[in-house]
């Protein structure tokens, strides 16, 4: 990585144990310098697909060939803009391919996005995949899932059990033409935050305390093969697609007092073609402007109408009066004639603006973190993790089993020393052996993405 940088990430996907094809899919765009970080910052998404077989494997990889393309498309607008516009654009090509082809008709795909620029952090959202932040012994969610159940549970009352199945959503991208994009942000980044992008293929086995406990505590590699060990552990009924990604120094927010707001939209050229003649200032400018000639003729003529008017009343006032009068007219309607024309020109160009929403500094869209869990280490916690690596270590045999089981019991052993950092190392080897195990039955068919 370039020395611009202090941020690391991995990036791991895994069919699960239950799916015969894998119909996730992830991207990650990299700035290539400073100055490319400082325009649009990086970008990492997760998608995860619905339909059937190759409908969703396609759908989930036009969405992570489209967004980051059209992204960098889009850098020279606001990075908010940007996204936006790139996961509507990807929208509409998941849709054309869709209608087009019976066999790929109503093929969907959620869609998360995390994009760090030196402002903050960015997440641009649809459907279920989610994206969450690690701080301070908190993991908060910063995306809002668009499922039924999270509907439900917004709005069901207090004590009323949840009927609701969990795997519908009511938002994806594909089966429209127009897609409503949930834009967050920009969230301050600081030293050390850890952002995890992840599929329900994770997020539906591995509880939000559990997924904050490794992400922070572990690098990004070793994070997300305990996270995705974890996960087939519990059965992997689902692809597990998850990004893990750690803040540097050199990613910390830094908001400077010459930074400009951020347009939400663009003005499109149809705006400016309709737009109407501001007729009243004009008119105002043309009046003033004649008004000023007058005046000037007044003090100059020679000879004719006006001649004849400045001698009849400059014997009545007086010569001087006259002129003076005149000159302070003639002054008048010159600033009216300039200040007319201004208006009119301000007028004319904030008919292309009206419609243009900006965003100051400091300020943000969306509502999150939506949720909040404390992923502190405990010997609860880690109790519920080594916990269900040993019921799923019964499947195995020999000297992969032995050592599954070792690390187990270094795991509780540090745990209820209080040695926590051990602890969770040793609970991270106890789950990667079981991936090894789980990788070494696989036949070539079923080998993960």
């Amino acid at each position: 990585m370039a020395a611009d940088f202090t941020l690391a990430y991995a990036v791991l996907s895994d069919i699960g144990l239950r799916r015969s094809s894998n119909q996730d899919s992830k991207a990650v765009l990299e700035p290539w310098n400073a100055e490319q970080y400082r325009r649009r910052g990086w970008l990492f998404l997760v998608a995860d697909g619905m339909g059937a077989h190759a409908a969703g494997e396609m759908a989930s990889d036009l969405a992570a060939r489209h967004v980051p393309l059209a992204f960098e498309k889009s850098a020279t607008r606001s990075p908010p803009l940007a996204l936006r516009l790139a996961i509507e654009q990807a929208n509409g090509e998941i849709h054309s391919r869709g209608s087009n082809a019976a066999d790929l008709r109503g093929m969907g795909t959620t869609c998360t996005v995390l994009v760090l620029v030196p402002r903050g952090a960015l997440v641009g959202h649809v459907g279920d995949s989610r994206a969450y932040r690690v701080r301070g012994g908190r993991i908060d969610q910063l995306s809002r899932d668009h499922s039924l159940a999270w509907e439900w549970e917004a709005q069901r009352p207090a004590g009323v059990e949840d009927p609701v199945p969990k795997n519908i959503i009511t938002r994806s991208m594909g089966p429209h033409a127009e897609v409503k994009v949930d834009v967050e942000g920009p969230l301050p980044v600081e030293e050390d935050d850890v952002f995890v992008l992840c599929s329900d293929g994770l997020s539906g086995q591995v509880a939000d305390d559990e997924i904050g406990l490794f992400a922070s505590h572990l690098a990004p590699a070793a994070a997300t093969a305990a996270l995705v060990g974890l996960a087939l552990v519990r059965g992997a009924p689902d692809n597990v697609t998850l990004i893990v990604v750690r803040a540097g120094e050199k990613e910390a927010s830094r908001v400077l007092p010459g930074d400009p707001p951020w347009p939400l939209a663009e003005v499109k050229p149809a705006t400016r073609e309709q737009a109407s003649i501001p007729w009243k200032p004009l008119a105002a400018a043309a009046a003033s402007l004649l008004g000023g000639l007058v005046a000037v003729g007044f003090l100059t003529s020679g000879d004719g109408l006006l001649k004849s008017l400045h001698d009849s009343v400059g014997a009545s006032l007086g010569p001087d009066i006259v002129n003076g009068l005149a000159i302070g007219i003639a002054a008048v309607l010159g600033a009216v004639f300039i200040g007319s024309l201004a208006w009119a020109v301000v007028a004319a160009i904030g008919q292309g603006a009206a419609n243009v929403r900006f965003l100051p500094v400091n300020a943000r869209l969306g509502g999150g973190p939506y949720r909040s869990y404390d992923c502190r280490p405990t010997a609860p916690l880690l109790e519920g993790v080594v916990a269900s690596v040993e019921t799923a270590a019964d499947g195995l045999s020999g000297e992969r089993r032995n050592r599954l089981l070792t690390a187990i019991a270094s795991a509780r052993d540090a745990a209820r020393a209080g040695r926590y950092p051990a602890a969770i190392t040793a609970a991270a080897e106890a789950l990667e052996c079981y991936r090894g195990a789980v990788e070494a039955s696989r036949t070539d068919e079923t080998s993960h993405a």
